[in-house]
C-alpha cells in the first residue's frame, strides 16, 4: 500500500511538471505557487480546522518541524521549480530532478545514520540508468550537447529543499491528524511566500486570469498539493525516505506514458528501456526479502 501511495504521487506530479511549463508565460512562479497553496488551503480547512482545537498542543510542541516543511516543502521548491522552467530546458530540468532520491540518502545518512544495502545501492543505480535512457533517448552521445544554465541551478537547489522535507518526515509526531498537518504547513508556507508574491506584484508580473490559468491552478491546488502531497507524506512516514524517495525516478517514466496517451507522441525503444530500468531498480531498492523460519 505504501508504495502504490508513492507512485500514485509521481504521477500526479509528473502532470504538474508538464504543466508548469506549459503555463510558464500566463502564471509567475510566485504567483503560480501562491494560488494553488490558497486551494489547497481552502479545501484543507473544513478538514483540519476542527481538529486544531484538540490538536493544537503537538502542533505547538512540533512547531519547528511545520515550519521547515513550510518553508523547504510549500515554498521553496516550488518557487525555484516554477522559476526554473523559465529558463531551462524539460530534458535539464528532469535531468536534475532526478537528483532527489541521491540527496534524500545522501541527508538521511548524514543526519540519521541511515544505512543503505548493497542491493538498495543497485536499485538507485538501476533507475538513475533508466532516468538517463529517456532524457538521452538510448544515445549516449548526448551528453555532449548538454548544457547547463542558472535554470537547472535552482532545480538543483528545489532538490536539496524538497529532499529535506522528505528526510523531516521522519520527526511527524504521533497522534497528528495528516489533514492538519498538510494545512499547516500550508499556511506556513504562504507566509514565507507572500513578501515574494508581493515583490513579483510591485514588479509587474501579474497572472493573466482565463479559463485555462484558473484550470491550471486548480489542478495543482487539488491534485498536486493536496492529494498527491497527502499521499507522499503517508507512504514515506511507512517505508523510509531513503526507499520512498527512489519513486521520483518514476516521474519522467509517466511523464513519457502520459505525453504517449493524451499528447499522441510516439513510443521508442529506449523509451520502454528506460521504463523497464526504472521499474526494476525500485523493484530491486524497496523489494523486502522475507525471513526465513
Amino acid at each position: 500500500m505504501p508504495y502504490l501511495l508513492l507512485t500514485l504521487s509521481a504521477l500526479i506530479w509528473s502532470g504538474n511538471f508538464v504543466l508548469s511549463r506549459a503555463m510558464n508565460s500566463e502564471i509567475p512562479p510566485a504567483g503560480f505557487v501562491f494560488w494553488r497553496w490558497v486551494v489547497a488551503a481552502i479545501i484543507l480547512a473544513p478538514i483540519a480546522l476542527p481538529k486544531l482545537r484538540r490538536e493544537w498542543p503537538i502542533v505547538r510542541a512540533n512547531l519547528q518541524l511545520v515550519l521547515i516543511c513550510g518553508l523547504c516543502g510549500v515554498m521553496l521548491f516550488n518557487f525555484l521549480i516554477y522559476t526554473a522552467v523559465h529558463t531551462t530546458t524539460a530534458i535539464n530540468a528532469s535531468l536534475v530532478n532526478s537528483s532527489i532520491p541521491v540527496f534524500i540518502i545522501m541527508f538521511s545518512r548524514i543526519f540519521f545514520g541511515q544505512k543503505v544495502t548493497l542491493r538498495q545501492h543497485a536499485g538507485i543505480v538501476l533507475s538513475l540508468a533508466g532516468v538517463a535512457t529517456i532524457i538521452l533517448q538510448g544515445d549516449l552521445s548526448r551528453i555532449r550537447t548538454l548544457s547547463f544554465n542558472r535554470g537547472d541551478l535552482l532545480v538543483l537547489l528545489a532538490a536539496v529543499a524538497w529532499a529535506v522535507y522528505s528526510i523531516a518526515l521522519r520527526r511527524y509526531p504521533q497522534g497528528l491528524n495528516p489533514f492538519l498537518f498538510v494545512f499547516c504547513i500550508a499556511i506556513c508556507g504562504l507566509v514565507f511566500l507572500a513578501p515574494v508574491y508581493a515583490l513579483e506584484i510591485a514588479s509587474g508580473h501579474l497572472m493573466t486570469i482565463n479559463a485555462a490559468t484558473l484550470l491550471s491552478i486548480g489542478y495543482v491546488g487539488v491534485f498536486a498539493s493536496v492529494v498527491a502531497v497527502l499521499t507522499w507524506n503517508s507512504g514515506l512516514r511507512r517505508v523510509g525516505a531513503h526507499l520512498g524517495g527512489q519513486f521520483i525516478h518514476l516521474m519522467p517514466a509517466f511523464s513519457t506514458i502520459l505525453a504517449v496517451i493524451f499528447l499522441g507522441e510516439r513510443l521508442h525503444s529506449f523509451h520502454v528501456a528506460g521504463i523497464t530500468l526504472i521499474f526494476t531498480g525500485i523493484l530491486c531498492a524497496t523489494y523486502r526479502v522475507p525471513n526465513s523460519h
